[in-house]
């Protein structure tokens, strides 16, 4: 039951995921480091260092 919730919660993060991180200019494979929680933490701080350098121009 634990292995169906996590692959669920897994799911809800990567799919988001693929549609963000083009818009970033990040390959959207990267999403797949979505299925460790600190991969999910590296990819929101990449985001938005990103954003900074975007808002800059």
């Amino acid at each position: 039951m634990e292995g169906i919730i996590w692959l669920v919660a897994t799911a809800l993060v990567i799919i988001p995921m693929l549609k963000l991180l083009p818009h970033f200019g990040i390959n959207k494979y990267w999403a797949a480091a979505c299925i460790i929680p600190l991969g999910v933490l590296v990819l929101l701080w990449v985001m938005a260092m990103k954003l900074q350098e975007l808002e800059k121009r």
